[in-house]
């Protein structure tokens, strides 16, 4: 990497509560930040990713406020938390008892952030770069937030997720309506009004669905 990672991460963020889940803090980008204001080109021209891990994202803060309500989802079990980002799922499994959390996400930059923010929460996460779609999994609970935004990784997600269904896993997926839900699969658990930023979104509040993902 050009840049390194812990310290661009606590030089350019601050620690804040995202506003549907006050119990838990993150290092997070704000429109005070130069990291909000910063392109593409730029970005690549530091060797980072595009920072999704940066950012508290509907999809992720209705899952998360969900499994906090609702804590018999995920406690004494293990927990997987795909495309994990900021890490704040992942946090909210374990802050409800999960026995063991594991975080996933390709981007090395959000390995750094979720360990970063699972220290300041006062849990211990485990975490994998590993590209694990199609891949059999060791885990109860598997959840995703905000995974449906891409027509071809929405594609390559739905078989994987029917498969850990049909091997008797727990599949929670937080959405707030991105193009590629595949709905027809889905049965919703709860709606929640999640309070985001517009510049990131379309609106100041997204309807956000959590889903259990089925087998059929």
């Amino acid at each position: 990497m050009k840049t390194d990672p812990e310290s661009f991460i606590r030089n350019n963020t601050s620690l804040m509560a995202p506003p549907h889940v006050p119990e838990i803090r993150l290092h997070l980008a704000s429109e005070a930040h130069e990291l909000w204001l910063r392109t593409e080109d730029e970005l690549e021209e530091i060797g980072l990713p595009p920072p999704f891990w940066a950012f508290a994202w509907a999809g992720g803060q209705g899952l998360a406020r969900y499994i906090l309500d609702h804590p018999e989802t995920v406690t004494g079990k293990t927990v997987l938390d795909f495309a994990s980002g900021s890490g704040l799922v992942a946090i909210a499994a374990k802050r409800a008892g999960a026995s063991h959390v594991l975080a996933v996400d390709i981007d090395p930059w959000a390995g750094t952030a979720i360990r970063l923010n699972a220290v300041e929460n006062g849990v211990t996460i485990d975490f994998s770069g590993d590209d694990i779609i199609d891949r059999t999994v060791d885990a109860d609970v598997i959840l995703a937030g905000d995974v449906f935004y891409d027509r071809d990784f929405a594609a390559s997600l739905v078989p994987w997720l029917r498969q850990l269904v049909g091997e008797g896993r727990l599949v929670l997926v937080g959405d707030p309506g991105r193009a590629y839900l595949p709905k027809d699969r889905l049965e919703a658990r709860a709606i929640y009004q999640v309070p985001v930023t517009r510049a990131l979104e379309d609106s100041e509040v997204k309807k956000t669905t959590v889903w259990r993902f089925l087998a059929g």
